[in-house]
């Protein structure tokens, strides 16, 4: 149990020896208990319907296990991280090489092939086990693919940041048109959502992002790297730009193809989404659900070709903010992750 996310509303979580006892009442108000150990846990999800003693989470911080915080429609709202070497240098060579701007496109523009890269094997995956399975492949498929290859060169030729986030919005239009149309036709998907996600595929879009988007703030924080140092996202205060940046290659192979699986695969129905706030969110269960499939998909072990070597997603996660910061020195060794 390398994620352990508890979200029952009221639920109590406190310390026993070694392990994490969970108190809360089921649907018909029985009182309920369940005991996760701690040797299990490589990080803790609490939505803010939640209590954390303190003994509890300090010894969870100890074991240099983080602690991340979401609200009920799984809004990030702030983490508890364990103590960390000062990273002063290290921290101070980031803010100055953030400032240079050749290191700023260069690392900025192979984000985004790599993104554009993955969007385009994300879409030959799905429609080559179409065709192995004698389904029809959409027709929108094919033209997006050819689409997306000349985004990924014009990308890389960007001259600027304006220039290469012009290239990242025309490649996501043809790519999400042709993603849509692989969905079940009960799903529609007209145009990415996100504040508030207006449909059912938007709400597990934005969710399976946000959980993303967790991690890396994690990882950065972990490497001594300030979370907060956009790239391609500009730096502001309110966001964690460069988690947003580091998981931009990420989203079509965990996000986008976690939701297509989730629909196609009729895990997640109408019923596990609730209108709420002028806009549409998973429910408790449907959670539940989506964050069952996210754990198997970012710990099952595969073959990198990238990387040459048998990994998992989460690794490869963590990988990128390593490599960033050795790159800090050696700009050229960075390479964000590429789907096999």
């Amino acid at each position: 149990m390398p994620t352990a996310c508890i979200q029952q509303p009221g639920a109590s979580v406190r310390l026993e020896s070694e392990r994490l006892l969970v108190s809360f009442a089921d649907e018909d108000l029985h009182p309920q208990k369940r005991v996760i150990p701690l040797h299990d846990v490589d990080r803790l999800i609490l939505t803010d319907a939640v209590s954390l003693s303190s003994p509890a989470l300090a010894e969870l911080l100890r074991r240099q296990i983080p602690v991340s915080l979401t609200d009920t429609r799984g809004r990030f709202l702030g983490a508890f991280h364990p103590a960390s070497p000062a990273h002063g240098a290290s921290r101070l060579h980031h803010y100055q090489r953030t400032l240079d701007p050749s290191f700023t496109l260069a690392t900025a523009t192979r984000i985004i092939v790599a993104k554009i890269y993955n969007q385009r094997r994300l879409l030959q995956r799905v429609a080559a086990n179409r065709r192995a399975a004698n389904r029809p492949v959409p027709e929108s498929v094919d033209p997006a693919l050819a689409a997306l290859n000349r985004s990924m060169a014009a990308a890389g030729r960007a001259a600027s940041l304006d220039s290469l986030r012009g290239h990242e919005g025309t490649a996501a239009a043809r790519y999400f048109s042709a993603w849509a149309s692989l969905l079940p036709d009960s799903f529609p998907f007209e145009r990415r959502s996100t504040r508030p996600p207006l449909n059912p595929v938007n709400a597990a879009l934005s969710f399976s992002s946000t959980l993303l988007y967790n991690e890396m703030h994690a990882f950065l924080h972990a490497h001594g790297l300030d979370p907060a140092l956009g790239l391609l996202h500009t730096t502001e205060n309110n966001r964690w730009s460069l988690a947003l940046d580091l998981i931009e290659p990420f989203r079509p192979v965990v996000a986008e193809a976690l939701t297509l699986d989730l629909f196609s695969h009729k895990i997640l129905s109408t019923d596990h989404f609730e209108p709420k706030n002028g806009g549409t969110y998973l429910t408790r269960q449907g959670r539940g659900k989506l964050l069952l499939q996210y754990e198997k998909r970012m710990e099952r072990q595969f073959m990198s070709e990238s990387a040459g070597h048998r990994t998992t997603l989460r690794r490869q996660l963590e990988n990128q903010a390593t490599l960033l910061k050795t790159a800090l020195d050696r700009p050229d060794s960075f390479e964000p992750f590429l789907m096999n």
